[in-house]
């Protein structure tokens, strides 16, 4: 008795392009601001140090996190933001980031 195939003969399924696979997985989310193009970057393809505008902590090379920019076609490249991905997800909940320098004092 021969084994038991458990899929179809023919069906490869779809082949993985190495560069979707660097960019990541996109799509459109809206919140009160407006839609934006959102798009999950892994781990393995994070390379450099961002900033996050929700924590204004940094984003480590390795650390997988979502990239953000408007969906509606009017911004460009510097338009497009690395932010956590909790971050991201509680973007609602949180007051707006305040932007301090290094040296300036945390708290008071």
């Amino acid at each position: 008795m021969s084994p038991r195939r458990n899929r179809p003969k023919g069906d490869e399924g779809r082949p993985l392009d190495d560069e979707a696979l660097r960019r990541g997985v996109g799509s459109v989310e809206g919140d009160r601001h407006g839609d934006w193009m959102v798009r999950l970057v892994p781990g393995g393809a994070s390379a450099k140090t961002y900033r996050c505008p929700g924590c204004d902590q940094e984003i480590r090379p390795g650390t997988a996190h979502v990239v953000v920019w408007p969906a509606d076609e009017r911004g460009d490249l510097t338009d497009r933001r690395h932010w956590h991905s909790g971050c991201w997800r509680a973007r609602d909940r949180r007051a707006p980031g305040i932007m301090r320098s290094r040296s300036a004092p945390r708290y008071g």
